[in-house]
């Protein structure tokens, strides 16, 4: 099984009416796709009842990848709500719960920041969430060049693949110690995750232009580039039950099509994108 889907449902324009309610928008992005990436738990812990919301607001047979919140992976560097690291993570758990019961949770994602390197201290911390993440699912992207190097990438994914982490293979831009290949390579037979950042070489790392947050994803994949990913995908159903492609290459709006696109390719049906009003002024 493939499944195909974007990160976050509120920014795709392109699958809305104009006016669109925000309320509305999670129901009709079900219509076009069969999971979603939540990005807003990364930015902070969401309500258990949001989450009912969000489950009620979708099919069956619809899922979710759940980012896992800034302060379990080490992207917060300030203070953050909770007296220490069981606390937080019972906190996230307890927040998802309704997604857990309603059998539509994918895996809750936990991808690391640029800094967090290879190092004996960062396998530890990884191995505690795992811990404090008791029996879910889990995913793991590194962003950090030293988990792949030619000495280690086998060592990385032996690990992995020992403490029961789901591999998050992206598709990014080389782009210096900050960004990682490419490894074809599932670590669970059951699921692998793979996620589409684009290949914005120039604005992924900070220093990029004053804007580089914003316009870090800016990409469109081209109809060459999916087809190797079709190839790609072809091969990892080899290896793994279950594939769930998230498009993250946001900033132009290009997801949507992206994603819609590369269902195409793979023979999946799609759904006809929302009129759209034409403005002659």
């Amino acid at each position: 099984m493939i499944r195909i889907g974007l990160a976050g449902w509120g920014d795709h324009d392109v699958l809305y009416e104009q006016g669109a309610a925000a309320r509305d928008k999670l129901k009709v992005y079900s219509r076009y796709f069969r999971t979603v990436e939540v990005d807003s738990s990364f930015y902070a812990v969401q309500s258990p009842d949001q989450f009912a919301r969000w489950v009620g607001d979708t099919p069956p047979d619809f899922t979710f990848v759940i980012k896992a919140y800034q302060g379990m992976t080490g992207h917060a560097r300030g203070s953050i709500p909770y007296p220490d690291a069981a606390s937080m993570f019972r906190a996230f758990c307890e927040s998802i719960r309704p997604v857990v019961e309603a059998g539509k949770l994918t895996c809750v994602l936990f991808q690391y920041p640029p800094w967090f390197d290879c190092t004996r201290t960062n396998v530890e911390l990884l191995r505690q969430a795992k811990r404090l993440m008791g029996d879910l699912p889990l995913a793991l992207e590194f962003r950090h060049q030293s988990w792949f190097t030619a000495d280690m990438r086998e060592k990385t994914l032996a690990f992995m693949k020992k403490e029961g982490w789901v591999h998050s293979i992206c598709d990014e831009p080389q782009a210096g110690v900050g960004s990682i290949p490419t490894v074809l390579q599932p670590t669970d037979d059951a699921l692998t995750i793979v996620r589409m950042h684009g290949r914005n070489a120039a604005n992924w790392n900070q220093g990029g232009g004053p804007n580089w947050r914003e316009v870090r994803y800016l990409y469109r994949y081209s109809e060459f580039e999916l087809l190797e990913w079709k190839a790609h995908l072809t091969g990892l159903q080899q290896q793994t039950k279950e594939i769930c492609v998230i498009f993250n290459n946001n900033s132009g709006g290009d997801a949507a099509h992206n994603a819609l696109e590369l269902m195409r390719l793979l023979g999946m049906p799609t759904e006809p994108l929302a009129p759209r009003q034409l403005d002659l002024f």
